[in-house]
């Protein structure tokens, strides 16, 4: 272990050895595998310190530096949670800041007790558990709605879609569709223009080094146009598919309840939970993920130092 903490920029060789890392303790939120790491890196100015079965990460946004919990044992958890604070007052000469902390490492840390922290629950930030049984088979009357519109997609389009497993050599398809993905939002008016644009750079710069990065797509194309596709990793500790980035063309109703069952038929076989992330507070987003009937929520945490 070094003295002095020195982060730089993660690499995207350095990929699968911080899949490991992140699989050392429990964790089921969507942080638990490193895709979101290597597709918001840029957004968020992400550094990494990196030991063999350690590593921390730093970013920074509008209101300055803030970490991630550290990843390693449960056991080590405190080392290397001390490790950080002491970077943040004795480096960054400000106090510690941890964002989206998961409530299995905060009751590790007995930081709900702890006098010299204050932790807030970020509500709107919770992420989606759904029973990866229910949502490949979508029986029974809960889920009557969603078969209705698969139904409904399956009837208009018959002999004309496929699910097709997509890697590597598909990037062109993934592209095209970005660009158009993105072109559509700013024709609506979005106002996370910085935020989409990070999103369809990240991703493609994924794709790029899907050698390197260990993940799985799925796509539904229509008269061999892609018109739907998803990506997500998966958490063999917690047997845990965790799906970060969905996307469908919104003028084809039914598209994204075929995707979404489509690649965990296809892609998540193995999966018991199913992790579909945060609604970011938006109702429209919370609707619909409510709509799939969650069975829990992986909670997550600010975590604010004191100042002495």
């Amino acid at each position: 272990m070094n003295d002095k903490l020195i982060f730089r920029e993660p690499s995207f060789d350095e990929a699968a050895k911080l899949s490991g890392i992140y699989a050392l303790r429990d964790n089921k939120t969507c942080d638990s595998t490193v895709l979101d790491t290597y597709i918001w890196k840029d957004m968020y100015n992400v550094k990494i310190y990196l030991e063999d079965k350690a590593a921390l990460t730093l970013m920074k946004d509008e209101e300055g530096y803030f970490a991630a919990m550290p990843f390693c044992t449960e056991e080590e958890l405190p080392k290397y949670f001390g490790m950080l604070r002491d970077y943040f007052n004795k480096e960054l000469g400000q106090p510690l800041r941890i964002n989206l902390a998961d409530e299995e490492a905060i009751k590790a840390l007995d930081l709900m007790e702890n006098p010299e922290f204050i932790v807030e629950e970020e509500f709107d930030l919770k992420d989606y558990l759904y029973d990866a049984e229910e949502l490949r088979t979508l029986a029974g009357k809960k889920f009557q709605k969603k078969r209705n519109l698969i139904n409904k997609f399956m009837k208009e389009y018959e002999g004309r879609w496929e699910y097709k497993i997509m890697c590597c050599v598909d990037e062109y398809f993934l592209e095209e569709f970005m660009k158009k993905w993105f072109e559509k939002k700013l024709e609506e008016g979005v106002d996370s223009r910085d935020t989409l644009l990070y999103e369809k750079n990240g991703l493609l710069e994924v794709l790029r080094n899907c050698d390197k990065v260990t993940f799985r797509i799925g796509g539904i194309f229509i008269d061999e146009n892609l018109e739907a596709f998803s990506i997500g990793s998966y958490n063999t500790r917690e047997k845990m598919a965790v799906i970060s980035i969905e996307k469908g063309n919104s003028d084809i109703p039914g598209i994204y309840q075929v995707i979404n069952q489509q690649f965990l038929l296809h892609s998540f076989e193995e999966a018991v939970l199913v992790n579909r992330e945060d609604d970011l507070g938006i109702e429209g987003l919370r609707q619909a993920k409510e709509s799939y009937n969650p069975i829990g929520y992986a909670r997550k945490y600010k975590v604010i130092q004191k100042r002495s």
